[in-house]
């Protein structure tokens, strides 16, 4: 889309905006978000879409979300189970029909008052415009430090630009829906492909907002599992290390060797010692258990992509039909 196009569609507040809202057991904050949501959303534009994906709340937010008024314009993908958020950001993408996507949580820490400007970078050419959080001192210790680990082995072990700090919040144009919505892959690493596409990109500084009400689902054991997810979906250089560990091995075992052949010639056998076998084999065998586990990672995400399941199962669908 021209530039002239895109600032006169903002100027004229005619923008089709797709903000698509992934949510899972969050009934505290439902009224209260859509509310102010849509009353943002009525500043930038006069046409826009909210899509909810419900990634299987346990909780009565669905009913929270079907009792909303109609104005508010929220179409809703209920889920049959919890997928994971990434698969229900893939799902909003999936369904967004808008010029543009705003992907966002409903819990309150991504700021509404930055959309404005997002939308005024996409007016000045850029295709994504996504924040990047200036701090994460409501985050534990323990989790800050894990994610600047997270960032840095995404540096060296992959060739893409990977932000530091940067999460889901972000505008998306049409032509970087299209690219992602093309992808086959069902395990979705969705910060890595938001850089795997390229186009022209932006960052915008936030500050992250406490949550109004209610408590992250994202603990310590979904945020690894999401890190060793980015890392295998794009890099093989934990397997080429491995490969090179286990040369350097063998290489050191073979000159051990020629050094036990030679003291025997010259010197005689000497007493086994049974410490020094143990510990051998002891670490020999978790250096192949270690590389063993390496491999098992990359052949359960062969083994998941080639059974050729739906990425998704919706239960119900709401609003979708007008």
């Amino acid at each position: 889309m021209l530039l002239a196009k895109r600032k006169q569609l903002i100027e004229k507040k005619e923008v089709f905006i797709s903000c698509i809202i992934p949510v899972y057991n969050e009934e505290l904050n439902i009224c209260t978000f859509f509310s102010k949501l849509q009353a943002c959303l009525y500043d930038l534009t006069s046409h826009f879409e909210i899509i909810v994906i419900d990634d299987g709340s346990r909780d009565a937010t669905v009913a929270r979300l079907l009792q909303l008024p109609k104005e508010y314009n929220v179409k809703l993908l209920q889920f049959s189970r919890n997928f994971g958020k990434e698969t229900a950001l893939m799902a909003g993408l999936d369904h967004a029909a808008g010029d543009v996507a705003i992907l966002m949580d409903a819990d309150f820490q991504h700021p509404m008052a930055l959309l404005p400007t997002f939308l005024m970078q996409w007016g000045e050419g850029y295709e994504m415009v996504y924040g990047i959080r200036q701090n994460r001192d409501i985050e534990s210790s323990v989790k800050r430090n894990l994610a600047k680990l997270f960032y840095w082995l995404m540096a060296k072990l992959t060739k893409m630009d990977v932000p530091s700090n940067a999460g889901d919040f972000r505008l998306l144009d049409r032509k970087v829906i299209n690219a992602l919505n093309s992808f086959k892959e069902r395990t979705r690493f969705m910060k890595g492909l938001y850089a795997w596409v390229g186009f022209k990109k932006m960052a915008v500084p936030y500050e992250v907002q406490a949550r109004v009400a209610g408590k992250s689902s994202w603990g310590l054991a979904k945020l690894t599992e999401l890190a060793i997810t980015g890392i295998t979906s794009f890099s093989n250089v934990p397997l080429r290390v491995w490969g090179f560990i286990g040369f350097i091995i063998s290489f050191v075992s073979f000159l051990y060797a020629i050094y036990i052949v030679t003291v025997t010639l010259l010197y005689g056998a000497d007493l086994p010692g049974y410490p020094t076998i143990v510990v051998a084999i002891m670490f020999f065998g978790g250096i192949q258990l270690l590389s063993i586990g390496i491999l098992g990672e990359y052949i359960a995400r062969i083994f998941t992509e080639v059974k050729q399941r739906p990425k998704y199962i919706l239960e119900q669908k709401y609003g979708f039909e007008e």
